[in-house]
């Protein structure tokens, strides 16, 4: 039945991407676009498949190790709810890791630079998951893939003649840090405290003492550890899946921008509002900023989105570009028919219009009253509509992955986590706490947008469950836990500039 679906699944996904791009006018004289797509997407999609076996593995753990579930009941359920979390999540975390990304190459997504870009740091985040899986290291893929996205960056501005500093956005790497660096310790803290309350108001004896042979707990025990399973299993799939989809959706919009540069599916009706809402946008600014237009607008804007320099021409050019923007579409009447050679022009506008309000939004010297910004907040989320979108095949093609891996390389991480964090048994109430834990700090984050790790918040749950417990803590296992948290960063850093570096003198 798994390989039906399976197959199922994939067949979908081929006659998707072959129905938009044919209904999109799509026309090529070489196959080598829809070779690059290809391979491209086979990586990205074995991102998402290591993912799956290196990261899911925790949701798992505390379920085998306390015999709730059977191993291999318990990876395709963990699989099945891993699957359902990618269909049913938002695509704000997906967005969130893209807007790292150095402007210029999202604007040249297409270009070599681009395809640079795409095959290095998902090459870099494949190869440091892989390593960190073999040695049996519950290292983060979030982890991995923000250093490697951190380091392309660096290595283009470096390449280009710049301060390497300037080719990544600090602000949004240091709002995904931080949650980065505080989940770990949400779960640590929240866990422990979350035992020692189930020890003082519930006295059941069993709870506290490590299973006896195979025999599974209590139900009620048993329900409660199966259900947490089930949410840190859901709560992955809806939070890590989105990272697989942020990649491909850029991978499309290189190779095939006639079919998925655009939101072709917004309905004419909505264009209406798009074109009266660009035209408020626009006469709001060019009155709140009555200066000069510069020659060149875009131009104009994509300096500030890349220094983050708000000089006097910024929103007189933004007023211009909205403005521009608004026209084009009215012209077309909707997405659907703006032509194939302008197609990459229209969403590099909106694109550049969207970073450039939302940096505006944060700046107080912009000096724009309250209508302004509420002007400017709805275009954006107009444009946004425009232009953040995810296909439901995209969402079935990285589920099937991220499904896949967490059935197949499950047991290597759940040792870890089972058996070599504390020095006792894992019992019921650890398991418990440390699962509801992570269940909940993954649901939250992923409702705001930001990328946590599975693999920190829940590990570290274990440990802090160990601490409250008086268990005791493996001093080696935290150790290399700990080296594999400082090294992942540098580590992913360095080997996808590298290979940036490598595949744009290559190609």
């Amino acid at each position: 039945m798994f390989i039906g679906l399976l197959a199922a699944g994939l067949l979908f996904t081929a006659y998707s991407l072959v129905a938009d791009v044919s209904e999109a006018g799509g026309k090529t004289t070489t196959l080598l676009p829809y070779l690059l797509l290809f391979v491209a997407l086979l990586i990205a999609l074995g991102f998402e498949f290591v993912n799956g076996f290196h990261d899911t593995a925790n949701a798992v753990a505390t379920v085998i190790y306390t015999h709730s579930l059977p191993p291999n009941v318990a990876v395709v359920w963990s699989g099945f709810f891993n699957f359902a979390g990618v269909l049913v999540s938002s695509g704000a975390v997906a967005f969130g890791i893209i807007s790292l990304l150095p402007v210029e190459l999202i604007l040249q997504v297409g270009s070599g630079a681009g395809f640079a870009m795409v095959f290095a740091l998902l090459i870099a985040a494949i190869v440091w998951n892989l390593g960190t899986w073999w040695l049996g290291l519950p290292a983060s893929s979030s982890h991995t893939l923000i250093g490697s996205i951190i380091g392309v960056g660096v290595a283009n501005a470096l390449m280009h003649g710049r301060d390497g500093t300037s080719g990544v956005d600090w602000g949004q790497a240091t709002k995904v840090g931080w949650s980065l660096l505080v989940s770990p310790l949400v779960g640590f803290i929240c866990a422990a405290v979350l035992l020692l309350v189930l020890k003082a108001f519930v006295r059941n004896a069993a709870l506290y003492k490590e299973p006896v042979g195979n025999r599974a707990p209590p139900w009620w025990i048993r329900g409660l550890l199966v259900l947490t399973c089930t949410g840190v299993s859901f709560a992955h799939g809806s939070n890590d899946g989105q990272k697989g989809m942020g990649l491909i959706m850029l991978i499309l919009v290189g190779t095939v921008p006639m079919a998925y540069a655009l939101n072709r599916a917004m309905p004419v009706d909505q264009m209406t509002q798009f074109v009266a809402v660009a035209q408020v946008t626009s006469a709001s600014m060019s009155k709140a900023a009555p200066a000069a237009v510069p020659a060149d607008a875009r131009a104009a804007i994509a300096e500030y989105v890349r220094t983050k320099t708000l000089k006097p021409e910024v929103v007189p050019a933004l007023a211009a570009l909205t403005a521009s923007i608004g026209q084009q579409v009215k012209e077309y009447g909707t997405l659907a028919r703006v032509p194939a050679e302008k197609v990459a022009n229209v969403r590099n506008d909106m694109y550049l219009a969207s970073e450039a309000i939302r940096f505006l939004e944060k700046s107080p010297e912009a000096g724009l009253d309250a209508e302004t910004r509420a002007n400017l907040k709805a275009f954006k989320k107009e444009i946004d509509d425009a232009t953040k979108f995810i296909p439901l095949w995209v969402k079935v093609a990285v589920a099937i992955a991220l499904g896949l891996g967490t059935m197949i390389g499950w047991k290597r991480i759940v040792v870890t986590v089972g058996e070599k964090i504390g020095k006792t048994h894992l019992t019921y109430a650890q398991g418990a706490s440390a699962e509801l834990v992570a269940m909940l700090t993954i649901g939250a984050a992923d409702m705001y947008g930001l990328p946590v790790s599975t693999t920190h918040v829940l590990s570290s749950g274990v440990a802090g469950t160990m601490a409250a417990n008086r268990s005791g803590l493996q001093l080696s296992t935290i150790r290399n836990l700990a080296m594999a948290w400082v090294l992942t960063l540098p580590a992913a850093v360095v080997l996808s500039g590298s290979l940036y570096w490598l595949f744009t003198h290559l190609f």
